[in-house]
């Protein structure tokens, strides 16, 4: 259809900007809704069901080639209820039909495509295809017929089908074979597959392509801070490194694209997610407080820069993911011509400073990636190109900065990619932990400033009158119960900004969470927490997940809450849920350990035996103010720590009040394992007391 015959579809009235990309299909869309379905069962016509999100590269394709082709909506109009799914939105409708065709194909991926009976059930499961057969595809028309020809010939079959497919998916949360809890041998096995992975040469696990996953980086560090396995180290570090390399890292903008198509981290999907960033912010983060390298500080600081930059609502919160398209071209707005570079360059800092920019990013003629370049500095040490080009760091450093600020001012007159501007509680709330995480490690209070602003927002706009958390925000919008995900990553966000700022309200608000999400989600037969709420809207089946794929599964994250809330509060119903919610997924966990390694880490927490470090002094106190750092600058594990004004009543703490100020000055108190060291004024005593720690640093 010519763009200047746009008509409109149901999907105009949506919030939603991936459903708002197709409002002006041809192919008549509905949005999720008992209106679609009644229309299905009244016509007794199947239901084509698309799900994806904006900032999906291969839905524009399946998009252009087949839902803006009047043919392929005229086949859909015709015999199909045809139903448009944000799966950002709709995790829970997501989770359910990508179950559904992971079993059937062994495969998933998005653009997911399910075709079912009225009633939901699903008899056909595929991701992209093209119109007309391709890349060895089948073509959407030829499928979408026959598919037409089995639901009107062969119905009792068709239905069939549903019906056992759709048994088989319910039936997955039925109560494990096992209820044992966690050991500390699964850790070990963890460590030892993710080494059988790893990716000597270029760092990362197994070949293309290649994924951040950094809550496998995470568990590696605290792994080696449990264990002294310099091993683990050596791969979280080594990966942290070569992906700040590799060309899934924007020299010029910053910030993280989604993954590597290739082994070496070289060419990103450039896609960039709110997560992502988020989740890499804090594995830097922590890999910097293990071996205060400072390009792991510079990364993190960088990666908020972006965020800030260009991710940041006027309200404070965080949009969710920026296009790695534009102007319908993949990685048009990131890739380079040599000779724009040398020209930029040239004309504004010199003709040396290009040449030297071009040689240490691999700037070529040829390019890397469709005859432009990423840039990149795999293979290049900072030492040796210096020496090599008899330049001292702190001048050639001055000059990559003062390139990339050129350049940056010339892509900024570029057209941008599109930008996802929904704002999501469940990813707000791993950026609110990473923001007060890089608070605490980097001794920053402007990061918990942003953190804070946040979490005020989304406590305040995203949370109906009676408490209950929601899950999507966009033009003033705030709608779609939360999800489990919802109040497990907000919960930790606000844990790691009480940390940060220690401010009891937050960790009031983080308590309360917690208790509704185990009134709505707890599975009271199987154990675990479903990811729907139970008001939320019933489908054929209800997920529950704890695999810590691209993201960390809510059932982990809740798990590492509950344990640390617990111990900050004294509360033991916490953990005893948390123990519920590990022991639920044991037999799973058991067989693949290393697939879930932020249930791991919650694990780590429950195994060793808890520290509790309580400062007492006032936060404008310099010894205090010092016992406070030294506390927040080391990765400690299974740790928690308060601090308390000796001049206020704790309501949230009460049992703060046992520990006095000594002779008047800032004290620290190092629990551990139930028992209490002798209190110190000492600030070497207290760093020594955290670095001898049973429980490692």
């Amino acid at each position: 259809m010519a763009e200047n015959q746009k008509q409109s579809n149901r999907l105009m009235n949506e919030k939603s900007p991936y459903l708002l990309q197709h409002a002006h299909n041809p192919v008549d869309w509905y949005p999720w809704g008992d209106e679609a379905f009644a229309k299905a069962k009244s016509e007794d016509k199947p239901i084509f069901l698309s799900i994806g999100y904006s900032t999906c590269h291969w839905c524009h394709v399946m998009a252009h080639e087949s839902f803006e082709d009047d043919e392929v909506a005229a086949l859909l109009n015709a015999n199909f209820v045809a139903i448009k799914v944000d799966r950002e939105e709709r995790p829970d409708i997501d989770s359910v039909y990508m179950t559904v065709c992971q079993a059937l194909t062994g495969e998933g991926g998005w653009p997911l495509t399910i075709v079912m009976s009225p009633d939901k059930r699903p008899f056909f499961a595929g991701t992209y295809f093209p119109k007309d057969k391709k890349y060895g595809r089948l073509g959407l028309i030829e499928l979408l017929q026959r598919l037409l020809y089995e639901w009107r010939h062969n119905r009792a079959k068709v239905e069939s089908a549903g019906e056992q497919i759709a048994k088989a998916i319910s039936s997955t949360h039925e109560r494990p074979e096992s209820t044992a809890g966690p050991t500390a041998q699964w850790l070990s096995d963890a460590f030892h597959n993710l080494a059988a992975e790893f990716d000597a040469e270029y760092g990362g696990f197994g070949s293309a392509p290649k994924f951040p996953t950094p809550h496998n980086l995470s568990f590696l560090l605290r792994y080696h801070a449990q264990t002294g396995d310099m091993d683990a180290l050596h791969m979280a570090t080594k990966t942290l490194t070569a992906m700040r390399e590799g060309g899934i890292w924007d020299e010029v903008g910053f910030g993280f694209a989604r993954y590597s198509v290739d082994r070496r981290w070289l060419i990103p999907h450039f896609e960039k997610m709110l997560y992502d960033n988020a989740l890499l912010a804090i594995a830097y983060l922590e890999a910097f407080q293990v071996t205060e390298e400072p390009l792991f500080a510079r990364t993190a600081k960088q990666i908020f820069e972006y965020v800030v930059r260009e991710m940041r609502a006027p309200e404070g919160v965080f949009y969710s993911a920026q296009d790695a398209d534009s102007e319908g071209e993949e990685g048009k707005f990131y890739a380079w011509d040599a000779d724009e570079i040398q020209r930029v360059l040239a004309g504004v800092l010199g003709p040396e400073t290009a040449d030297l920019y071009c040689q240490y990013y691999g700037v070529t003629d040829h390019g890397n990636f469709d005859g432009r370049n990423i840039l990149n500095t795999i293979g290049r040490s900072d030492d040796v190109f210096c020496h090599e080009h008899a330049i001292s760091p702190e001048a050639f450093h001055q000059q990559l900065e003062a390139a990339r600020q050129t350049l940056f001012a010339v892509r900024e007159t570029r057209i941008h990619p599109h930008k996802d501007d929904k704002v999501l509680t469940s990813w707000n709330g791993l950026m609110i932990a990473a923001l007060a995480k890089a608070a605490q490690v980097l001794g920053e209070p402007s990061y918990a400033d942003l953190a804070a602003e946040s979490a005020r927002f989304i406590l305040t706009h995203l949370r109906r009158e009676d408490g209950r958390l929601l899950a999507r925000y966009r033009e003033g919008d705030a709608g779609i119960l939360g999800y489990l995900d919802d109040y497990a990553f907000l919960v930790w966000g606000l844990i790691e900004l009480y940390e940060a700022a220690f401010d009891e309200s937050v960790l009031q608000a983080a308590i309360d969470l917690s208790r509704q999400m185990l009134t709505l989600f707890a599975d009271p037969d199987g154990g675990g927490l479903f990811l729907t709420g139970s008001d939320g809207e019933a489908l054929i089946a209800r997920p529950k997940e704890v695999y810590d794929g691209a993201l960390p599964s809510g059932n982990s994250v809740a798990a590492m809450n509950l344990i640390r809330l617990a111990r900050l509060t004294g509360d033991v119903s916490l953990e005893q849920a948390a123990e519920v919610t590990l022991r639920a997924f044991s037999a799973q966990v058991e067989n693949y350990p290393s697939g879930y390694t932020h249930y791991l880490m919650a694990a780590m927490h429950l195994l060793a035996p808890g520290k509790e470090i309580v400062i007492v002094g006032e936060r404008d106190d310099e010894l205090c103010q010092k016992m406070i750092r030294a506390v927040q600058s080391k990765l400690l594990l299974a740790s928690v720590w308060m601090v308390r004004s000796p001049n206020r009543q704790s309501d949230v703490m009460p049992f703060l009040t046992n520990y006095p100020l000594l002779d008047g000055r800032a004290t620290a108190y190092v629990c551990e394992n139930f028992a209490c060291q002798t209190p110190t004024v000492d600030l070497g005593v207290l760093k020594d007391m955290l670095a001898n720690s049973a429980s490692g640093t």
